[in-house]
This record gives structure tokens, C-alpha cells and sequence, in this order.
């Protein structure tokens, strides 16, 4: 008897549970909108910390980040030159020209929203400013590739092409972040597969409809590279350039890509 090989496919939901997952993502994103509003100079991390956890815990969520591994925040609050993880605290204080990546996560009935934004506090430099509008214009590259019948690396791949196309509009370079990127999300904030920000097209696993992706592009003004800090999670780049951060949890539905963070 022949014994055909088991194709490999991105783990997918129900339909109600990619309902279940979008009232988790909605939580995240309500919380990351309070977030940036209180994002104003002489506020610290730690305080728009605080203001995230209420919001979670306020619509019945739980932060998933609190404690993950040891991780003291609700959010990671990844300032200039901060790519991700950040930790909140008490002694980093926001100024007006910073540009602010704030990466928050929630559980609501068992299911996870992951989600970040990048943002300036008050007027933000050109450059800067267009580096948010590279890393979310990747982002939303990544998630249109989210189709049924594609491969994991068309996701990444598609995630590349649009940081090219953002260079080719902008008329510089960005550093793409070696080393971290998305994963498959659902009952558990990081699942396989990892889903890197570049890379050849039509390999991995299958995405069909039900799948979910967090697509998680990071750049920055300089290198690729990074090192992370004495705090064992704050990751910053080599050369002290900036970097910003935009993720969604996305599904592959009939009907195209479904965001299941959206911002109110």
C-alpha cells in the first residue's frame, strides 16, 4: 500500500476561533491606542506600562507578556535605538524627538493577541518618521501574502519586497533585523513556525485558510545587527541607530488576509 507523505501546513483555527482571537487582539489594541495617547514627554515607561496592564485587565484580558519568562512588563517599550523587548521602568523617561516601539500582547479565553507600533513623541526627524512608515509598509507587504495556498517564505518574502520598495521610495537603505521575526500564534503567544522578515519564496509549510502568522518586520537606520543589553532581554542595535517595530496577528481566511489586532 502506498503511504503518501503528510503535507506540511501553518497551524489554522475555526472560524469562531479566529473570532475568540480577534476579541484578544481587539483588547491589545485598544490597549496600545491608550498607550501612544499617553506618550508624551517626562512620562516614563514604566508609567505607560501601567496604563496598558488597566486596559488589558479592565476588559477581563490577562497581559501575556507579565512574567513570560521572567518578563517584569506588560509591554516591551523599546525606545531609539531599542529594536525590541525593552523593559518598562520607572528611570526611562520619554522626551520629545524619541521614537517609541511599544509591543503589547493579551490572553482573553485562552487565546492570544499579539501586536506593535512605532511612534514618535511629539516631532519626530524625517528619517525617523520614515522608518516607522518602511517597517509598517513591510508589514502590510507580509500580511497581503497571507493567502490560502501559499508558502511560509512567500510571507517572508513578500515582508522583504516591500522593505525594498519603501528604500526605492525613500531613497536610502534600511537594516532588516537578523535574527528575529514572527511566529505562529494561537492558545500559546509563540508557536512554530518562525516566520523570518526575508528570505526566498515558496518554501515551508503551507498556509491555508485558518492559519495565523504574527508578521513582526523590524528595521533600522544602520545596521542589521544587534546586541542584547546586561538586562538579558532588551535587544539594541550595534551601531546606536534607530530602529522601529509594527506587528499584527493575521488569518488566512476565503475572503483575503484578516488582521486580528485591529485599533479601535
Amino acid at each position: 500500500m502506498a503511504f503518501g507523505r503528510k503535507r506540511k501546513v501553518v497551524p489554522f483555527r475555526s472560524a469562531g476561533e479566529l473570532d475568540a482571537m480577534a476579541a484578544a487582539g481587539a483588547v491589545v489594541g485598544a490597549a496600545l491606542v491608550a498607550v501612544r495617547a499617553a506618550a508624551v514627554p517626562g512620562v516614563s515607561t514604566l508609567e505607560l506600562d501601567r496604563v496598558a496592564e488597566a486596559v488589558i485587565r479592565d476588559a477581563g484580558a490577562v497581559p501575556s507578556f507579565l512574567g513570560y519568562h521572567g518578563f517584569t512588563g506588560s509591554i516591551c517599550s523599546s525606545v531609539n535605538d531599542r529594536v525590541v523587548h525593552g523593559i518598562p521602568s520607572a528611570d526611562e523617561i520619554l522626551a520629545a524627538g524619541d521614537l517609541v516601539s511599544i509591543d503589547c500582547g493579551a490572553v482573553l479565553d485562552g487565546w492570544h493577541g499579539d501586536s506593535a507600533w512605532t511612534f514618535g513623541v511629539g516631532d519626530i526627524i524625517e528619517a525617523d518618521s520614515m522608518l516607522s512608515e518602511a517597517t509598517r509598509l513591510s508589514m502590510e507587504a507580509g500580511i497581503a501574502a497571507m493567502l490560502p495556498g501559499n508558502r511560509l517564505t512567500d510571507v517572508s518574502h513578500a515582508i522583504e519586497t516591500g522593505t525594498h520598495a519603501a528604500e526605492q521610495a525613500h531613497g536610502r537603505k534600511y537594516g532588516i533585523v537578523d535574527g528575529y521575526g514572527g511566529h505562529g500564534i494561537g492558545r500559546e503567544m509563540h508557536m512554530d513556525p518562525f516566520l523570518a522578515n526575508e528570505g526566498a519564496p515558496g518554501k515551508g509549510p503551507e498556509l491555508v485558510v485558518g492559519s495565523t502568522l504574527a508578521i513582526e518586520p523590524m528595521l533600522t537606520l544602520g545596521t542589521y545587527e544587534t546586541d542584547i543589553l546586561d538586562d538579558g532581554w532588551t535587544v539594541v542595535t550595534t551601531d546606536g541607530s534607530r530602529s522601529a517595530h509594527w506587528e499584527h496577528t493575521v488569518a488566512v481566511t476565503e475572503d483575503g488576509p484578516r488582521i486580528l489586532t485591529l485599533r479601535p
